[in-house]
């Protein structure tokens, strides 16, 4: 891991393909845990079938969830950075999670997307896999084959990837952390020092 600078280029306004009707004026918001108005945010740049990246979403992030997401401290933001060259079903499964979320369901197709990893990473077509997922999410089937066939979200996905490497992330999971970027799927104990330190940095001496 190493935590380095970069530049803040997430905030640049996303896509409405990302978006749910009506438009939300926070163009993250269907992939985003936590509140708006946080004093952190973590945009965290990952692939589906990406190992590191399924250790850290099944087993630190829910920790993270409940301890700074839960209460108030930290907003995370998911952002695609699918490596293709590695791993050939990344990009179905995000554009797969980006339609999900135009149904408001994003997390639910997040986190099956990772415990199924195993099921789905490896077939030569994996759509039809992919699509039962989101039959277990309770998503709309008509919709969302009709927004995967069509390749809806392909385009959200290359610039979402595009903006990960302009922050500078080359591999995954990488993390943007107000000003620095943490590489992998670290221990629980080092997000928490970061996030610790951040957050202090951030509300001390905060107007009340």
């Amino acid at each position: 891991m190493r935590l380095a600078a970069a530049a803040c280029v997430f905030l640049t306004a996303v896509s409405a393909a990302n978006g749910q009707a009506p438009p939300s004026p926070d163009p993250l918001v269907a992939r985003a845990k936590g509140r708006a108005d946080a004093p952190v945010t973590v945009y965290e740049m990952s692939d589906f079938q990406c190992p590191y990246c399924r250790s850290f979403a099944l087993t630190t992030m829910p920790l993270l969830e409940r301890e700074y997401v839960q209460t108030g401290k930290v907003r995370f933001v998911y952002i695609n950075l699918p490596l293709t060259t590695r791993h050939p079903n990344a990009a179905a499964a995000a554009e797969l999670a980006m339609c999900a979320a135009r149904q408001g369901k994003f997390w639910l197709l997040h986190d099956l997307l990772f415990q199924r990893q195993d099921a789905w990473a490896s077939r030569k077509d994996p759509t039809p896999y992919l699509l039962t997922l989101g039959d277990s999410a309770g998503l709309d089937h008509a919709q969302l084959a009709r927004c995967v066939s069509a390749k809806t979200t392909a385009a959200l996905v290359r610039e979402d990837a595009a903006r990960a490497a302009a922050a500078g992330a080359v591999s995954t999971p990488t993390f943007y952390i107000e000003g620095g970027l943490l590489e992998g799927a670290a221990p629980v104990e080092v997000f928490r020092a970061v996030l610790d330190s951040v957050y202090r940095s951030k509300t001390t001496n905060r107007p009340r």
